[in-house]
């Protein structure tokens, strides 16, 4: 009877200890590009992340984080630096810092998820913290949205380009012709520009439109 009293007790005690063990789930959206985390049911952070890209998509589902590197350089990838590395698949497979900060937010990598490398430090401080296998990185999303949203992103900086000024300094020469700006040759004409968008404001000075279409220069 004894025995089994303190068979009881011991097994409460353990059950106690594991429900207070401390848990870290990292949720990694590749639909929007970004990742929550939290721990012990509590989120702390939300940051943009680099995916991989077409060709080198990172899996998805649920993954239990079992090594970290403060200080890894990748050996596929030419010692490319991987600075505060969790790794969650046995192909190697982790979350990372990049410096390459400027395409965190879209797909870029090789299959890694990049963090900014200030946030890769602060995600490998709460993981060291509450324990590597006590850590789960759950992946979700699609990578097919992500890069459609990054090509409609595209296509609008496309048409804002022909209705936002810019300093970019452009030439428009051609053979045997003046350069933009300057009087026509001899025997040319030069036909009056006509704005496509006539109703835009004029732009401030030291300022032009760009893709203006080039001066057409006629013989007499």
């Amino acid at each position: 009877m004894r025995a089994l009293f303190a068979f009881v007790v011991a097994a409460t005690v353990f059950g106690l200890g594991a429900a207070v063990e401390a848990k870290v789930l990292i949720t990694i959206d590749k639909s929007t590009q970004r990742m929550s985390v939290s721990a012990d049911g509590e989120a702390l952070y939300d940051w943009p992340v680099s995916t991989g890209r077409a060709g080198r998509d990172t899996p998805g589902g649920s993954h239990r984080a079992f090594r970290m590197e403060k200080d890894h350089y990748s050996k596929e990838w030419d010692d490319a630096p991987m600075p505060h590395s969790i790794f969650f698949t046995q192909v190697g497979h982790a979350i990372h810092g990049s410096y390459e900060t400027q395409k965190i937010g879209s797909p870029a990598s090789a299959g890694c998820v990049r963090l900014a490398p200030e946030n890769a430090e602060i995600l490998f401080a709460l993981v060291e913290e509450k324990g590597v296998l006590n850590t789960t990185v759950k992946i979700v999303g699609d990578l097919r949205v992500a890069l459609a949203r990054g090509n409609a992103r595209s296509a609008a900086r496309e048409t804002d380009d022909n209705v936002r000024p810019s300093r970019r300094y452009e030439t428009y020469a051609q053979p045997a012709r003046p350069r933009y700006g300057e009087a026509p040759r001899q025997g040319y004409y030069v036909e009056p520009y006509r704005d496509p968008y006539p109703y835009r404001p004029a732009p401030p000075p030291g300022y032009y439109y760009e893709r203006q279409p080039y001066p057409q220069y006629y013989r007499w």
